[in-house]
């Protein structure tokens, strides 16, 4: 029998919560659902979630706290679901974890398809110029099959977007990257706006694997183009 993946839906509006467990049973999905952010963590420790479409506005946990305590713990993609529209907002809950944004009212079928694509790069996606399974970076190894990243020999909690910019860089060690690129490879589409979206994520990988985030010398910046991972010794075939 295939494996059916279990999405969590958690918003306090009980029709939107039925509209998308409708759609997404026409899918084949399994579907939790829950009303607060409270419970979002107490099915997310009961059941193995793969994708949570998390509300922003919810009493008693809202979805930012909700979502900061998930990914203490878990990877599973978290898509925010919110009728705050700001780039600010966006910002917020890219910078807190979440791997998506979406505003209210939302087409079902977008949602849907956003949905879909990030679950089959969370329980699919190999990058096609992996040429082993660990990349060692100073003190970071990389496993890109148990999607694990380790510093100094301790695991790191990697949102999946995070974990698969990290890999795009450290498999391609001395290339600048620019933003419109790495949005490109990690999304698997055209970044059509000018964000900052590239760059919160930049800023949350450093914070959990350098050892002074304020001077990264593993991620570097290349002032005016994007990023680019140094290249060690061990990566360098002119060392």
């Amino acid at each position: 029998m295939n494996y059916q993946p279990i999405v969590l839906i958690v918003d306090d509006d009980e029709e939107i919560r039925q509209l998308l467990q409708l759609y997404l049973r026409n899918e084949g999905y399994k579907i939790l659902q829950g009303s607060t952010g409270k419970e979002a963590l107490a099915l997310a420790r009961i059941h193995r979630v793969d994708l949570i479409v998390l509300d922003l506005m919810m009493p008693d946990m809202d979805g930012i706290a909700a979502c900061i305590k998930i990914r203490e713990k878990y990877q599973m993609p978290i898509i925010m679901l919110t009728a705050k529209a700001s780039d600010m907002d966006k910002i917020h809950g890219l910078s807190i974890g979440a791997d998506d944004y979406v505003t209210k009212p939302f087409n079902p079928l977008e949602l849907i398809a956003r949905i879909k694509a990030h679950l089959r790069r969370y329980h699919h996606f190999q990058p096609a110029e992996a040429k082993k399974d660990v990349i060692q970076i100073q003190h970071v190894s990389i496993h890109t099959t148990t999607r694990q990243v380790m510093v100094n020999q301790r695991e790191v909690q990697l949102t999946p977007r995070e974990f698969d910019i990290l890999v795009l860089l450290a498999q391609h060690p001395g290339v600048v990257f620019s933003s419109e690129q790495i949005y490109q490879q990690v999304w698997k589409e055209p970044m059509l706006t000018s964000n900052n979206t590239i760059m919160v994520h930049i800023r949350k990988i450093r914070e959990k694997i350098e050892l002074d985030p304020r001077r990264p010398t593993i991620i570097q910046t290349v002032w005016g183009v994007g990023y680019k991972v140094q290249p060690t010794r061990a990566q360098d075939p002119h060392a």
